[in-house]
């Protein structure tokens, strides 16, 4: 198939909240171009676009899948991204690649909080959108509402450009406010034949309301389509349409469209629209990066087939079949099969093997791809998400994408040593495809730790190694990884001194320990000098410290906090040995630890709650509730910013309780900020769990 001209080109991504209709609208734009020839329903678990065994039976989006269709004289590729905010990083990386939008919203409910996530991030990126109120035939559907809602609660310019004939169980169509002309759509064709008539009399006046109510909003992004509408001048269809899409690539201005995908009515209309006024490559103009060479070069590249190869690798998916797919958005130049291209990040040569048209789970295979184009490469070995591709005798980097902090963790346990051996390279295997995906092993707990956005994550990443994967594990909670510290000061000795393998071995020391503010474990300095004792019997004692501090006296925690002296050390030139001072100096700081008073101490988390000024008082309640402490409050983009400490032991599950408390609208960053004594009776409680008591 010969390439699209980059002016036909559209690069978009449909996005929303969870539930409200993308993949739904997703799978009629596909019906409609003649992609599919039959419609996949997502509460079937037969939708397209929701090839995942995980998606199909919770009838959710979990990772972006991507396609390509025709309409008209345009190549539409189109990635549908999930809804729920434990996948926001599929949208992440989606938007940071396409050139436009479309923003679903269900015509009941209006701006849904995950809408004001995807939007925030739409911004972040400077993508252009379209807004498609879905869902109008439902009971308690509003466009208004929701067009004034995108206004509200999303801050943006927005009108509509169409107007709804009918709502609810009586939804036939809409009127085109540009054309003046009403559109019907046949259930006998699944609405494939579009009805052009003229407008119903009962909404004449309406639509003549809302048609200027639309003209009167653009007319700001042109002087002189204003001073023709000024000077009640006609104006045509073709002169709206252009200042409309002047209004929408510059971000300015979001035209509003309705319609019910799920009743087949209003795609067709919405395709036009993506195809009149969303960007083409050629629209968003050259990309700026940097040069490999010198980071404070900047350099660019423009969409143009005989420019320079450039492109950003966006995602990385297995294939059971060709392997390693690693998604690319070519922003310059041309690839072929067999060349070699170069990651001026990693330093390395790619070399591609096949490209790839993907189709969903289903692909094609291309000779060539070309600037404007969105393939998915196999054969790539060093390449992870975020980085750049491109030629090497130019080399040129994008900005790297941000993911965010994974904040949630479980442990898991392999079930046969023949699981354990798999499970790494699975895990592995994971984190390179999902950024926001991690895992390491707690060497204190001897736990194996995932780690992801939230409950739902981690559970398809837990289903995904034991279906997919084929590997047996055992799914359990994570275990707070406690302290002990002391509580006072205390002085010690140690002595050995006996026969080892024939011969005598003599060592013997005094330390004094105290509290400290050394938060990286135990701290040691000596009042000894290498006249008093050689030096490599001084470093002896100390090893043995550091290396007796790990496993605790109180129940087996790390000790911090600690600050060692040694004060004395007596050396015998015969006997001495760094054996035997090792044992001494073990002896003597487990015996000042005991005679110091020790203590248990808990991890303290820095918590910063972004949350609508509605739901404040409950997270602070919350907050209270966990022995959390409150340090400051503030204001960021018309929401509260609570900022606050909290031990971790309490956090577990917060992401869910935060979005209950919330209707899912607060959202929270969680880091580490320091050790503190644990209370008395929750200490009791950790200790009895292990069989101490004191």
């Amino acid at each position: 198939m010969a390439q699209a001209k980059l002016e036909n080109i559209r690069n978009i991504g449909i996005m929303a909240h969870i539930d409200a209709g993308k993949t739904t609208t997703t799978e009629r734009i596909l019906y409609y171009t003649g992609k599919s020839y039959k419609i996949g329903e997502v509460h079937d678990g037969a939708a397209t676009m929701d090839w995942m065994v995980q998606e199909q039976e919770r009838g959710i989006t979990i990772t972006s899948a991507a396609t390509t269709c025709q309409w008209k004289e345009n190549t539409i590729n189109i990635i549908d991204t999930p809804g729920h905010v434990d996948f926001t990083i599929e949208v992440e990386r989606a938007l940071r690649v396409l050139d436009g939008a479309v923003g679903v919203f269900d015509a009941v409910s209006g701006v849904e909080p995950q809408s004001e996530t995807v939007w925030a991030q739409a911004d972040k990126y400077n993508v252009p959108r379209l807004a498609f109120a879905n869902k109008m035939d439902r009971m308690g559907a509003d466009f208004n509402n929701c067009v004034e809602e995108i206004r509200t609660k999303l801050n943006k310019t927005a009108a509509a450009v169409q107007f709804p004939i009918g709502a609810e169980d009586e939804f036939q169509g809409m009127v085109d406010l540009i054309k003046m002309k009403a559109y019907f759509f046949k259930e006998e064709d699944m609405g494939a034949e579009v009805d052009e008539q003229d407008i119903p009399a009962d909404i004449a006046d309406d639509c003549e309301l809302a048609r200027e109510e639309l003209i009167e909003t653009i007319a700001d992004y042109d002087d002189e389509f204003a001073e023709k509408y000024l000077n009640g001048e006609e104006l045509s269809a073709e002169e709206i349409k252009r200042v409309i899409r002047k209004a929408v690539n510059e971000e300015f201005f979001v035209p509003v469209y309705c319609g019910s995908a799920f009743k087949n009515k209003g795609v067709q209309p919405l395709l036009d629209a993506i195809c009149d006024f969303l960007p083409s490559p050629l629209d968003r103009g050259e990309v700026k990066g940097f040069s490999a060479k010198d980071k404070d070069k900047e350099d660019t590249r423009k969409p143009d087939p005989t420019d320079l190869f450039s492109g950003l690798a966006f995602k990385i998916m297995t294939d059971p079949y060709v392997g390693s797919l690693t998604f690319v958005r070519i922003y310059s130049g041309e690839i072929k099969v067999g060349q070699n291209i170069h990651n001026p990040l990693k330093g390395k040569k790619e070399r591609v093997n096949k490209i790839l048209q993907m189709h969903a789970d289903k692909r094609t295979e291309l000779p060539v791809a070309k600037a404007g184009d969105i393939v998915a490469l196999s054969g790539l070995k060093f390449t992870t998400t975020g980085e750049t591709l491109c030629a090497d005798h130019k080399p040129i980097v994008f900005d790297l994408m941000e993911f965010p902090e994974t904040v949630i963790s479980v442990a898991i346990e392999p079930k046969t040593a023949a699981d354990e051996k798999k499970l790494m390279e699975v895990l592995g295997q994971l984190q390179i495809e999902d950024p926001s995906f991690n895992y390491n092993h707690n060497a204190e707990t001897g736990q194996l730790l995932i780690f992801g956005m939230g409950e739902l994550h981690l559970e398809i990443i837990a289903d995904r190694i034991q279906r997919e994967f084929k590997v047996g594990i055992t799914v359990g909670k994570p275990q707070v990884s406690y302290r002990e510290s002391i509580t006072g000061e205390a002085k010690a000795e140690g002595l050995f001194h006996k026969e080892q393998a024939g011969k005598m071995q003599f060592g013997h020391c005094e330390i004094k320990i105290e509290p400290s503010d050394y938060q990286a474990g135990v701290e040691f300095e000596t009042k000894l000098t290498k006249r008093d004792i050689p030096v490599e019997f001084i470093n002896a004692i100390e090893k043995s410290i550091q290396d007796t501090a790990p496993g605790g006296a109180l129940a087996g925690y790390p000790f911090l906090n600690i600050k060692v002296t040694l004060e004395k050390a007596d050396y015998n030139e015969e006997e001495s040995s760094e054996v035997a001072y090792a044992i001494a100096a073990s002896q003597a700081f487990q015996k000042a630890t005991r005679e110091a008073g020790l203590v248990l101490m808990e991890p303290i988390m820095d918590l910063e709650v972004v949350t609508p000024s509605d739901y404040t008082g409950d997270v602070i309640s919350d907050i209270n509730m966990k022995r959390g402490k409150v340090k400051n409050m503030g204001n960021k983009q018309n929401k509260e910013v609570v900022e606050a400490e909290v031990p971790l032991a309490e956090m577990f599950g917060y992401s869910t309780d935060l979005r209950s408390k919330s209707q899912g609208r607060a959202s929270f960053t969680m880091n580490f900020s320091k050790y503190v004594d644990l209370p008395m009776d929750l200490a009791k409680q950790i200790l009895e769990k292990k069989g101490i008591y004191i």
